[in-house]
C-alpha cells in the first residue's frame, strides 16, 4: 500500500460524466482520494452519501474528493444521480489504479474469496504528496476521520 510522504502515483481515469480526470491535474489543492468497493451498495452509499452531506465542511477545508471504485462509468452515474451525488466518483473498471495504490485485495465473504477495493482513503496535500492514510475506515465515521485529517494538517494550506 502506497504510505505516507511518497508522491501519490497519477492516474487519468473517466467520472461518472465520462470526463477524464488526471490526479496531477489538481495539483495545488488538497484531494481527498477514496477507494471503496462498489457503488449502490449499503456501505458504499453511506459513505458517499456523508461525503455529499458534508459537503461545505470539504470546501471549506479546501478538498476536492475523489471516489474510485472498480463499477464501469454507466453504473457510476447511476449512483450519482439515484443520490444526487456531487463529487466526482472515477471508474477503474481494470482495477488499474487501485492496484497502484496497493487497495486491490483479496476478501472472504460467506466463505467465499473474491478481489474488491479494500475500503481506504488518501489525503494528498497541494504537492502531491501522500498527507493520510486511512484504512478500514468504517463508512459512517469516514468524514469525521478525514475532516479531522484535514484540519490536523491545515488543508487549506498544506
Amino acid at each position: 500500500m502506497i504510505e505516507q510522504g511518497v508522491v501519490a502515483p497519477d492516474f487519468t481515469l473517466a467520472d461518472q460524466a465520462g470526463e477524464s480526470v488526471t490526479l496531477s491535474g489538481l495539483r495545488g489543492k488538497t484531494v481527498v482520494l477514496y477507494f471503496y468497493p462498489k457503488a449502490d451498495t449499503p456501505g458504499c452509499t453511506t459513505q458517499a452519501c456523508g461525503v455529499r452531506d458534508r459537503r461545505a465542511d470539504y470546501a471549506a477545508a479546501g478538498a476536492v474528493v475523489l471516489g474510485i471504485s472498480p463499477d464501469p462509468v454507466k453504473a457510476l452515474k447511476k449512483f450519482a444521480d439515484r443520490y444526487q451525488l456531487d463529487f466526482r466518483l472515477l471508474a477503474d473498471p481494470d482495477h488499474a489504479t487501485a492496484e497502484r495504490y496497493g487497495v486491490w485485495v483479496e476478501k472472504s465473504m460467506y466463505g467465499r474469496t473474491y478481489w474488491g477495493n479494500a475500503r481506504t482513503t488518501f489525503v494528498i496535500d497541494r504537492d502531491g504528496k501522500v498527507a493520510r492514510v486511512l484504512e478500514n475506515v468504517k463508512p459512517a465515521a469516514h468524514d469525521d476521520l478525514v475532516l479531522a485529517a484535514l484540519a490536523e494538517m491545515g488543508a487549506g494550506n498544506a
